[in-house]
């Protein structure tokens, strides 16, 4: 009976011209939601211009609740440094483990000539960080702290872009995916905004930076779909405000800022784009993450390799642990020996390592069938 139900079963699935590997999208579904995803986002600007509140607004959580803000005295010697706060953020069953990596003392000395050096050195660590790992023996749990999307405030109180603003993200464009943000636009009218984000624009091709491009959509998207992200192509930059209480207004609770001549709804896009902000960030989550593989970190991968580890015989690359690929892109340099020669070590190591597992997996395979055919021979 059950061998004719189980039949049934299977004949169901037993469609003229169907194969069965539309259900791959469904597998790929499941195994990315049981494994949950991750996510690096960087916030630069000024103090004062609302990146952690924005940030907090975007996500619904409090990621700095035991944050101390500075007084003016200490701001005058405080030096810039990097701060990652994660948070394991929760969905309808989805799992996203957030890292917000702010940047406290970002322009805000007299001479900001190196200020952005140590946000260059912390987003190279990342990259090396996550090469190390995937170049190691273990590469099944790498953790990806790669930076992902940086939002660069603007300050909304100028007439575009400073020099700052420029010579930063001068510096970064090839490192990260860039989205202009200009901060509190409340404080400014609909034609200020407007005139604002022209000059804006302007300057950034004038000036030859490459900002985050939104991928555009195939013939085939939906009309809807299409619609969105011309709106979020003509958002950019994106003049936002963030707001971190919930207000009453006629009758229904808003998150907004309340002034004496109304109040500023943070979701109404009539008041700012920071839905379109966030649109921007949830539907292209995944294509940040692609860019930021296949672009960026390949750029820093091959200029790392270059430059570094160059190893002039074909067979000492392979012997080393290195593929082929790599030794062809090892020989396109030149390198200190003593660089070579560590590199070089530390393969062989990890190559003894290998051989010593092997070794101790079939000496435990051979005292295990040792003790299966003596179990064998006493019966």
């Amino acid at each position: 009976m059950s061998s004719e139900t189980s039949n049934k079963n299977f004949s169901n699935l037993e469609t003229p011209g169907y194969v069965g590997f539309a259900n791959l999208p469904n597998q790929v579904h499941r195994k990315s939601v049981k494994k949950g995803f991750e996510f690096t986002l960087m916030v630069v600007g000024e103090s004062g211009l609302g990146k952690s509140t924005l940030v907090n607004s975007l996500f619904l959580t409090d990621l700095y609740p035991e944050r101390v803000i500075p007084d003016a005295i200490e701001k005058t010697n405080q030096t810039v440094k990097l701060d990652a706060s994660t948070v394991e953020i929760e969905e309808r069953g989805v799992k996203l483990r957030l890292t917000v990596v702010d940047t406290p003392g970002y322009g805000d000395a007299i001479d900001n000539t190196d200020c952005f050096r140590s946000i260059i050195q912390y987003i190279d660590e990342q990259f090396e960080r996550f090469l190390r790992d995937e170049s190691g023996l273990n590469r099944r749990n790498i953790v990806d702290n790669r930076i992902h999307c940086c939002f660069y405030f603007i300050s909304p109180f100028g007439h575009g872009l400073k020099p700052l603003d420029i010579e930063f993200m001068k510096q970064l464009h090839n490192k990260v995916n860039i989205v202009p943000v200009i901060a509190k636009a409340d404080c400014l009218t609909k034609k200020e905004v407007q005139r604002l984000k022209s000059r804006v624009m302007e300057e950034i091709e004038r000036e030859g930076i490459k900002i985050y491009p939104l991928p555009d959509c195939d013939s085939d998207e939906d009309e809807d779909y299409k619609e969105q992200v011309r709106q979020l192509k003509e958002a950019v930059p994106f003049a936002v405000c963030g707001a971190g209480q919930q207000l009453e207004v006629r009758g229904r609770r808003v998150r907004g800022r309340l002034y004496p001549w109304g109040v500023v709804e943070v979701e109404n896009p009539e008041h700012c784009d920071f839905i379109k902000l966030r649109t921007m960030l949830i539907t292209h989550m995944q294509d940040l993450q692609e860019v930021t593989q296949e672009v960026h970190y390949e750029n820093y991968r091959s200029e790392r390799l270059a430059r570094s580890g160059q190893v002039p015989k074909r067979h000492t690359s392979t012997e080393s642990g290195l593929s082929e690929a790599e030794s062809n892109g090892l020989t396109n340099g030149s390198e200190d020996p003593s660089d070579r020669e560590r590199a070089l070590r530390e393969k062989e190591a990890e190559l003894r390592r290998m051989q010593e597992m092997l070794e101790q997996m079939q000496r435990q395979m051979q005292m295990q069938a040792a003790s299966g055919a003596s179990t064998t021979t006493t019966a």
